[in-house]
């Protein structure tokens, strides 16, 4: 029941990223509500449901926009898996946590997408893709995050609170 409704987030995730934010984009620049997901499954769930939330974001993304499947499911993976590590420390009430997460989430999983889409094709303009993509990116990440952090805190701690019980 609980990979179920995982996967029904990412999917609903990723229908609202595609739809109503591609909607209210600023300069084309959309908020990645995949890595807020895998980002909150990571650090509240553990580096296994970190790992299998990142995974199913990324396989999506790349098999509705990707070149290549696999590239950003592996990424998306691999921030599922280090959100993980959070699991430890990470309290449902403080916000500065989850966002410093994301953040960093963000960039990474920008940079990681800038150097296996463009720097292998020798297209070097890092400068610009930083100042224009990342940043804003960012940043309207971040906005998100603060609108939607509770109600998926509280989907993903009811998941997993449910999961507690039954085991």
């Amino acid at each position: 029941m609980r990979r179920i409704i995982e996967i029904a987030g990412v999917i609903i995730c990723f229908v609202l990223q595609c739809t109503f934010f591609q909607a209210v984009s600023f300069a084309g620049i959309v908020p990645n509500l995949l890595i807020i997901i895998t980002s909150c499954a990571g650090f509240i769930g553990g580096k296994r449901d970190g790992m299998i939330t990142g995974f199913m974001a990324g396989l999506l993304t790349d098999i509705f926009y990707g070149n290549v499947i696999g590239i950003n499911a592996l990424i998306f993976l691999y921030i599922g898996y280090i959100n993980g590590f959070g699991n430890r420390v990470f309290y449902p009430e403080d916000l500065k946590f989850p966002m410093v997460f994301i953040a960093l989430s963000d960039i990474s999983c920008l940079f990681l997408q800038y150097f296996f889409g463009f720097l292998f094709r020798a297209r070097l303009e890092l400068p610009f893709y930083f100042a224009h993509i990342m940043i804003p990116e960012i940043i309207y990440t971040m906005v998100v995050t603060i609108i939607i952090y509770m109600p998926v805190r509280g989907l993903v701690n009811r998941i997993y609170d449910r999961r507690r019980e039954i085991q």
